[in-house]
């Protein structure tokens, strides 16, 4: 009986998965991240930890949000608890083997949304995981995962190049935003997001001085996290257009992302859509409705490295704009994911994650991979995902777990 994940099995002699560990991460962040939907001050994750025979380990993660993908903590560990890994995933005996089948794993939740988004979050975790612990086992970088990678269209550097991040300002106090706006503007960054549709806020004053202090040059988007009705879509939007907006993303809810067929053409500003972009099916009606012009793809959001870059090559053929994203909370696990493949796809605009220091208290690597002056930050160069991740940190901020032993 086939399993329901649909994995390959593989006969061939290469290391097998001796031991998953599925942990809950309480993450804790340096302040309080707010917009329009909610506001957090630690962050709850999902991490993976895959130990091959032989002891090489791999970690991944991912970050369920209920308002996002419709996950918990809970709901990841009973999918990926469910299925028999060692036996799917096989003994791979080179990594591009690996790749292939790691790239085939499908969670029966995936399988059955219209939407292609739930169990994203558990299929990420689990993706990197493999990729880093195969990554290291067999001397290949992560990114070698993108290059070797097959979806049509999908447009990639001729050579792997150091990324530009972009800053984010969070809706939080007049004066603490005005301060953020300073240190982007004197550290030469290129562009900056800021949160808008903040109830209490005044979104075009704020505007107003941020795009004053970060002069003509920078590149400014405004993230309205669902926040506002179709109905009153022009009449918030109206005021802010002479602020030279790059992107306006996710205006309103997703549950009414329909009405931005008619609505977006008016707007004057590209349309970016985050909540309404979680898996292929979404980039498929985004295409076919023309609700947006950008699509932000986040990799724990739409299911890990593989299942992102099969969005971004739909999006590269049919001329969609793209940003690769992160959620508040990530460790240096899913930054350095998203480093190997900001520096391996083309045609990216904007690039947001690496915040590590900046917004966390605690990581869980032995590097810090923040990114520096202007958001620059270098590839990531060792197997797997290029980075030392410590043990013992990620069981010091763990609060729960569960191992599946295949012995």
């Amino acid at each position: 009986m086939p399993d329901p994940a649909h994995g390959r099995t593989s006969t061939k002699s290469g290391p097998r998965i001796r031991r998953i560990t599925l942990l809950r991460l309480a993450v804790p962040l340096k302040r309080e991240i707010k917009h329009a939907s909610h506001t957090r001050t630690s962050s709850e994750n999902l991490v993976v930890r895959v130990e091959l025979a032989g002891g090489t380990l791999g970690h991944g993660e991912g970050v369920p949000r209920p308002y996002v993908t419709g996950e918990t903590i809970e709901s990841t560990f009973e999918s990926l608890a469910r299925h028999d890994w060692a036996r799917i995933v096989g003994e791979p005996a080179d990594f591009a083997g690996a790749v292939r089948t790691i790239g085939s794993i499908r969670l029966p939740e995936n399988e059955a949304d219209p939407r292609g988004m739930a169990g994203n979050a558990a299929r990420c975790a689990l993706e990197i995981a493999l990729l880093d612990a195969y990554g290291r086992a067999f001397g290949e970088p992560i990114g070698r995962a993108v290059e070797l990678a097959e979806f049509s269209g999908l447009r990639r550097y001729a050579t792997v190049r150091g990324v530009r991040y972009g800053g984010a300002i969070t809706a939080d106090s007049f004066r603490k935003e005005i301060r953020s706006a300073i240190k982007f503007r004197v550290y030469g960054f290129r562009d900056v997001k800021t949160k808008v549709g903040v109830e209490g806020q005044d979104d075009a004053r704020r505007l107003a001085w941020i795009r004053r202090i970060l002069g003509g040059k920078v590149e400014l988007r405004i993230d309205a996290n669902e926040a506002w009705k179709p109905a009153e879509l022009i009449e918030r939007t109206q005021p802010l257009r002479r602020y030279a907006i790059a992107a306006l993303e996710q205006p309103v809810p997703h549950a009414e992302v329909g009405s931005l067929a008619e609505l977006r053409p008016k707007l004057g500003m590209p349309v970016m859509l985050d909540e309404s972009l979680c898996g292929y099916p979404d980039a498929e009606r985004t295409l076919r409705e023309g609700t947006g012009d950008i699509l932000n793809v986040r990799l724990s959001k739409c299911g890990g490295i593989l299942p992102s870059l099969r969005i971004i090559a739909l999006a590269h053929r049919s001329g969609l704009g793209l940003q690769l994203g992160c959620h508040p909370g990530e460790t240096a696990i899913l930054s350095a994911a998203g480093r190997h493949v900001a520096g391996r796809v083309d045609g990216i605009s904007w690039v947001e994650g690496s915040y590590d220091r900046h917004i966390l208290r605690e990581n869980v690597s032995r590097e810090d991979i923040t990114f520096g002056f202007g958001g620059r930050a270098k590839p990531l160069a060792g197997p797997g995902l290029g980075i030392s991740i410590d043990p013992e940190a990620v069981d010091a901020m763990a609060t729960e777990r569960r191992e599946l032993a295949y012995d």
